[in-house]
Order: C-alpha cells, then sequence, then structure tokens
C-alpha cells in the first residue's frame, strides 16, 4: 500500500493526488467524493490556502458526485 501524503486527498478512503503546484489562481479540481466536507478539509489543508482563496460548489460531473474547487487568489 502506497504511503498517504500530506498533500494527498482520501475524504472516502481512495488516495487521490493532485500536482497542487500547478493549482494556480484560475484553475479548478474536481475532487469526486461522498464526504464532500472532509474532501474540502482536505484540500485546505493540502494547498495550506484559506478559504477566501476558494470558490467551492458541491456538484455531479460526468455522473460522480464530489467538489469542485476554484482557486480565485
Amino acid at each position: 500500500m502506497t504511503k498517504l501524503m500530506q498533500t494527498d486527498l482520501s475524504p472516502d478512503g481512495a488516495r487521490i493526488v493532485v500536482n497542487w503546484k500547478k493549482f494556480t489562481p484560475g484553475s479548478s479540481v474536481f475532487i469526486p467524493a461522498i464526504n464532500t466536507r472532509k474532501a474540502v478539509e482536505d484540500v485546505l489543508e493540502a494547498t495550506g490556502l484559506a478559504k477566501k482563496d476558494l470558490v467551492i460548489r458541491v456538484r455531479v460531473e460526468n455522473g460522480l458526485y464530489g467538489v469542485r474547487v476554484w482557486r480565485v487568489r
């Protein structure tokens, strides 16, 4: 089993790896997750950004439930 890194997400127990260096202002990422609250907590912890720097929406995309996060600052 691969070790979960601090910058990885795991809102539902499955490891999600995001290249946070490319998560620049104006970009977005979709995190498929049932536990959307935990997904948001994981994003905030992994990025070190404040909530005011992000726009967060719970959505269904391509049949998957999750969270779309846009970086605005």
